[in-house]
C-alpha cells in the first residue's frame, strides 16, 4: 500500500513536471501559430487588407524569387562545404581560404540584391494605405534584404529560436 501510494505520488509529481515545462516552452513558431505574408510561416506580419490579386502577385513574385536565388544558395552551399574542407586540413593554406572567404562575401552580396529587389517589387504590389501601415507592424526590414529564404527561416533560424 505504501509502496502504491508513493508510486503515484511520484507519477503526479513527474507529470506535473513535464506539463510545467511543457507550457512553459509556448506554441513555438510554426507554421499554425507564426506570422508571415501569404501564409503565417513567412517571418513577417500578415499585411493588413491584402486583396486575393495581391496575394496571388505576391506569391507570384516569391516564386519568381525562390528561382532566381536558388542557384546563389546551391552555390553558396558548395563553397560553404569547400570552405570547411580547407579548414579541417592540417595545414589549411591562407590563401586559399582567403580567396574562398571572398568568394562567398560575394555570393552573399548577390543574394542581398536580389532580397533587396524582391522586397522592393512586394512594395509595388501594396496600397499606399497598406505601405503607410508596414512600419507599425515593423516589418519594413522583412520586405528587405534581411528576409529569410522560406517558411521559419527568418533571422533567428528554424523555428524562431536560436
Amino acid at each position: 500500500m505504501k509502496k502504491t501510494f508513493i508510486f503515484g505520488l511520484c507519477l503526479a509529481l513527474g507529470l506535473a513536471l513535464v506539463a510545467t515545462v511543457a507550457i512553459a516552452w509556448g506554441p513555438g513558431f510554426g507554421p499554425r501559430f507564426a506570422r508571415g505574408f501569404g501564409g503565417p510561416a513567412y517571418g513577417v506580419p500578415p499585411i493588413p487588407g491584402l486583396t486575393t490579386e495581391q496575394s496571388a502577385q505576391i506569391q507570384a513574385l516569391r516564386d519568381k524569387f525562390q528561382k532566381q536565388v536558388e542557384p546563389f544558395q546551391k552555390e553558396l552551399f558548395t563553397r560553404g562545404t569547400e570552405i570547411r574542407s580547407l579548414w579541417s586540413s592540417t595545414n589549411p593554406d591562407p590563401a586559399a581560404v582567403t580567396a574562398k572567404h571572398k568568394e562567398i562575401l560575394d555570393l552573399q552580396s548577390k543574394l542581398q540584391e536580389q532580397a533587396t529587389g524582391f522586397g522592393l517589387e512586394i512594395r509595388k504590389v501594396l496600397t499606399p494605405e497598406q505601405l503607410a501601415e508596414l512600419p507599425a507592424l515593423g516589418s519594413v526590414p522583412a520586405f528587405g534584404p534581411r528576409m529569410g529564404f522560406g517558411p521559419r527561416m527568418g533571422m533567428r533560424g528554424p523555428m524562431g529560436r536560436w
